[in-house]
């Protein structure tokens, strides 16, 4: 099986690439957002480490963008105990697609929390600041100020371009997407 890491900045578009390639994702955005909404366990344990934000199950996420805003130090708190689930997911999700023939894997902190092997093959996702920007926007319940924390603790982009293996120019358009991902399927 080869593994496909999607990389890029946030709203570059990295979910909308990984859907392109046709085979099974892991959507770590998704996967914690169904923690959020679905795991007691993660709860118990983040309401035992910020009592004064996690009281309430399931849990919103503008208490935890609250509770990331009031302190920085609690970011890491609830990245360590949420990744540690994400972790025990992902490995899930390779264990069922063992007999595919690719996976893709859309993390936003594939890097940062060491979760790529040797020889996954990383992709990086270029898209225009304008452009992320302008889509960003649109997004429900956008915070800006969470982002830049998130961006604080993610390795620089220029690491994670050279980091790649190859390069996706999104311009959002399915028909220039798919040229790209159809080029990497060739190459690989």
């Amino acid at each position: 099986m080869k593994r496909i890491g999607i990389l890029g900045e946030i709203g570059s578009g990295k979910s909308f690439v990984a859907k392109k390639f046709q085979f099974p994702v892991f959507d770590a955005d998704y996967v914690v957002g169904k923690l959020y909404r679905k795991d007691k366990k993660i709860f118990n344990k983040l309401k035992k480490i910020l009592p004064n934000y996690f009281n309430k199950f399931p849990i919103e996420k503008s208490v935890v963008t609250r509770a990331i805003l009031d302190n920085k130090k609690n970011l890491k708190k609830i990245i360590f105990i949420v990744h540690l689930e994400v972790k025990k997911k992902l490995t899930q999700f390779l264990k069922k697609n063992k007999n595919k023939k690719i996976v893709i894997l859309d993390i936003p902190l594939l890097l940062e929390n060491k979760l790529n092997k040797k020889r996954d093959i990383l992709v990086f996702v270029q898209s225009n600041r304008t452009e992320i920007l302008k889509r960003l926007k649109k997004r429900k319940n956008i915070n800006f100020k969470l982002i830049n924390k998130f961006k604080n603790i993610q390795l620089p982009i220029d690491y994670k371009k050279k980091k790649s293996d190859f390069l996706v120019k999104n311009d959002f358009k399915k028909g220039t997407v798919e040229k790209y991902v159809k080029y990497i399927l060739s190459n690989i």
